[in-house]
């Protein structure tokens, strides 16, 4: 038996319009101000990209969290973009070891999901695949990325009610 589960999924109402969240999820530069990236290209359904972490810019204690791992690169493959819907990628998650070639361990994939509600907009976040994970990182995979879409959701609230585009 697998103690760990499989997926995270975590949720917010932004109060902001659907098409300033889409924008905030979908373009590599607004997603990088907030979540803490530096991206080497746009996004594009079936595009991989090459980022790097960086401090997020919305909230200085998050990005003294973020500070350890600066400049750590990973990987982006962006699977699909339904405009104003959904925005979904694969990544190896917590691959923070710049000692380690995560390159042939399975990737998870996160979806970024929205729908119209009276306050705003939902933004539902999911990652599944983590069953895929090897063993030896996969509580620690887990465990990092609960705590840290935690903060995600925390900082695109902020990055949306702070920074206008």
């Amino acid at each position: 038996m697998n103690p760990t589960p499989d997926y995270i999924e975590k949720r917010i109402v932004l109060r902001a319009l659907r098409e300033r969240v889409w924008r905030a999820i979908t373009e590599a530069k607004q997603f990088g101000t907030w979540f803490g990236v530096e991206f080497d290209g746009e996004f594009a359904a079936g595009t991989r990209l090459t980022g790097r972490i960086v401090p997020t810019q919305v909230d200085p204690e998050v990005a003294k969290l973020q500070q350890p791992y600066v400049g750590i690169p990973f990987e982006f493959r962006i699977e699909r973009i339904e405009p104003m819907d959904l925005f979904s990628f694969r990544w190896h998650p917590s691959a923070t070891d710049v000692n380690k070639d995560y390159s042939n361990d399975p990737m998870t994939l996160v979806e970024f999901r929205l729908q119209d509600v009276e306050q705003g907009t939902l933004l539902v976040i999911r990652e599944s695949g983590f069953d895929a994970i090897p063993l030896e990182r996969r509580a620690e995979a887990f465990t990092g990325n609960e705590g840290g879409w935690t903060h995600q959701l925390k900082l695109i609230e902020k990055y949306l009610d702070r920074f206008s585009s």
